[in-house]
């Protein structure tokens, strides 16, 4: 059996997705890759994927790719995800979560070494800009 290798695709549920979309693409940086008006919004990064759906949508209706039909899912309520950063970067991020209104929830410095930062995207998910060092990973540049 050949390993898994990393995390694919991470998804995030919300129903207002212009403001999603102006979070993680004007604030945050992530270039969108593709969109469907109140559907969804995904944002590449590199090679992973992060897949923000309305669940208005997703929980009830199946979409049909080629011929194969993609389940319904979603989920209500406030999701997480945690996206690595440079520990030297740290300090603009603070800056400029900051100069758009972000409030700053927590910053943890880990046992093991690293730093991250906890706070919200409109839908009241839990955003996480992390050292990767926090999980034994390089640090990234």
């Amino acid at each position: 059996m050949q390993t898994i290798t990393h995390v694919l695709e991470t998804c995030l549920y919300a129903t207002d997705l212009q403001a999603m979309e102006t979070f993680y693409h004007e604030l945050l940086g992530l270039s969108v890759h593709r969109k469907v008006k109140d559907r969804f919004v995904f944002f590449r990064l590199k090679n992973q994927m992060l897949l923000i759906f309305n669940p208005d949508y997703t929980e009830h209706q199946t979409e049909c790719v080629n011929g194969a039909l993609v389940p319904p899912h979603g989920a209500r309520g406030a999701g997480h995800v945690a996206f690595a950063m440079p520990d030297a970067s740290l300090e603009a991020w603070k800056r400029r979560l900051a100069t758009h209104g972000v409030v700053i929830e927590s910053e943890v410095h880990w046992p093991g070494g690293g730093r991250s930062i906890y706070f919200r995207d409109p839908a009241g998910n839990c955003v996480e800009l992390a050292v990767p060092r926090i999980w034994g990973f390089p640090e990234v540049e």
